[in-house]
């Protein structure tokens, strides 16, 4: 920074101070909700905040996303017929995530159908 600068940027925030700028802002003494970002490379944080920020997310989160919200519409259905789409569905969008993944199978999300399989082979002995 220049020299005298930070006296300044000092000064004006004082003065908006004893104006009463702060005063009665949202959110005013409530606490502060930072975001988890260590999981970031910190020579990308700033790009990924900006992509963030202009709700330009990659394509996995994209799908991660839509996944989680097609599995919460599943949760609400009764129709037979409907559940078994939107688990094919889910499943779909599940394999494009792996498919986009580079690593081993091994750590692939499983598909929801086997569980939901087994659930019901379950409720048909009872």
């Amino acid at each position: 920074m220049f020299p005298g600068f930070e006296k300044l940027i000092e000064s004006r925030i004082k003065k908006a101070q004893d104006e009463g700028a702060f005063e009665n802002l949202p959110g005013s003494g409530q606490p502060l909700h930072l975001e988890d970002d260590l999981d970031i490379p910190e020579d990308l944080r700033m790009a990924h905040k900006v992509l963030k920020n202009a709700d330009c997310l990659p394509p996995e989160v994209q799908l991660r996303k839509e996944i989680r919200t097609t599995e919460d519409l599943l949760d609400g259905m009764t129709d037979t017929v409907q559940r078994y789409r939107t688990i094919k569905k889910i499943n779909f969008l599940i394999m494009k995530l792996n498919a986009l993944k580079d690593t081993n199978a091994a750590y692939d999300i499983p598909q929801r159908y086997y569980s939901e399989l087994v659930e019901r082979l379950g409720a048909d002995k009872a």
